[in-house]
């Protein structure tokens, strides 16, 4: 079929897939009642955002089985946080570095996926081994759903042929080094925090992985607005999903309550509606909305206190924004003050 019959034009199937993979995904993920669904869905999202054709269904099990290999291995840090905490601090704050400055050189969302499991598997270890599987496993079914749900959605929409285009500056090894030292020190001191009540703070340490990621690209000035601003998009997202909910409670409404809520979001995502805010704004709100409701659903079926319990999160989730922002204030001054000046007049010296 030539491009001039698609009767959907090409800024809008990125959007429209997006909703799709998830209407596929979520019931999938709650209809086979995985340990953590909300997690697969979000492992699902990472994956459907990807542009460029769909990831190969074999090749998503073949990633899915390195990533269960990868992400356990983390299982073995517990002994080590257990017995030796700090050695086991110094080498998980090694890894994150490491994989933030990947993640910034190579725009890769099973990079930050990685990030995500690094940090969230040790904590699950150290409240119970079991639940530390269940989140391996739950990672690699997100990848295959991911992958699945993607295929589906070109079924009914699949890509059109666009011109080449110039990909994104990669970003030079000194500016690198710092926006993945500027991650690490987001993320690991609510790591620590976590390890003291792992079910306390489980949500919390995927939120703050993810503001990890968001603060690479942010400036001091405009950290405020992006990190505290989507939190609380996301959760108002959230609230809006869980009233429509509480009008007929069933997986189909939640379905297409958050397809609903998702082609909103993509919209802005994908630049077909104007925003003043970047697409990694639009993206943390999506992420912080399936993990402020995904954990609020599991409480309603367990007859916990939902509402409380939401109260508790938000709170938790401004907290970091609040330190995701104040960390990137600070070392921006840092940078500003004494490692600018003294790179400069390194290179002057190097001249003369």
């Amino acid at each position: 079929m030539s491009t001039d019959r698609h009767w959907i034009d090409s800024a809008s199937r990125p959007v429209l897939r997006l909703t799709i993979g998830v209407g596929v995904a979520l019931p999938v993920a709650y209809g086979l009642a995985l340990t953590l669904p909300y997690v697969a869905v979000l492992v699902a999202v990472m994956i459907l955002s990807k542009e460029g054709p769909p990831m190969p269904l074999l090749k998503a099990c073949i990633v899915g089985g390195l990533l269960m290999l990868l992400t356990g291995s983390g299982l073995l840090l517990v002994p080590l946080l257990e017995n030796y905490a700090f050695a086991a601090l110094l080498l998980i704050a090694a890894v994150l570095f490491m994989l933030f400055y990947l993640g910034i050189k190579h725009a890769n969302p099973l990079l930050n996926l990685l990030v995500v499991a690094f940090t969230l598997i040790p904590v699950a270890g150290v409240l119970e081994q079991a639940a530390a599987v269940a989140v391996i496993q739950t990672l690699a079914a997100g990848v295959v759903l991911g992958a699945a749900s993607s295929a589906v959605a070109h079924v009914f929409l699949p890509a059109v042929a666009a011109p080449p285009q110039e990909g994104p500056k990669a970003a030079d090894a000194s500016g690198a080094r710092w926006t993945a030292l500027r991650g690490m020190v987001i993320v690991m001191p609510v790591f620590i925090l976590a390890l003291q009540n792992p079910s306390l703070y489980l949500a919390a340490i995927m939120k703050t992985a993810a503001l990890g990621q968001q603060a690479g690209t942010l400036s001091a000035k405009e950290a405020g607005r992006e990190l505290l601003g989507s939190t609380l998009m996301g959760a108002m997202l959230a609230g809006f999903v869980w009233l429509g909910l509480r009008l007929w409670p069933s997986l189909w409404m939640f379905t297409l309550w958050m397809m609903l809520v998702n082609c909103w979001l993509a919209m802005r995502l994908y630049r077909i509606r104007p925003s003043p805010h970047p697409p990694s704004y639009w993206m943390n709100a999506l992420i912080t909305l399936l993990i402020f409701l995904g954990p609020a659903v599991e409480d309603s079926a367990n007859g916990k206190d939902v509402f409380s319990a939401a109260a508790m999160r938000l709170s938790l989730f401004v907290a970091v924004a609040l330190y995701a922002w104040a960390a990137i204030y600070v070392l921006e001054n840092i940078r500003l003050k004494f490692i600018t000046p003294s790179a400069l007049a390194g290179a002057r010296n190097a001249n003369v």
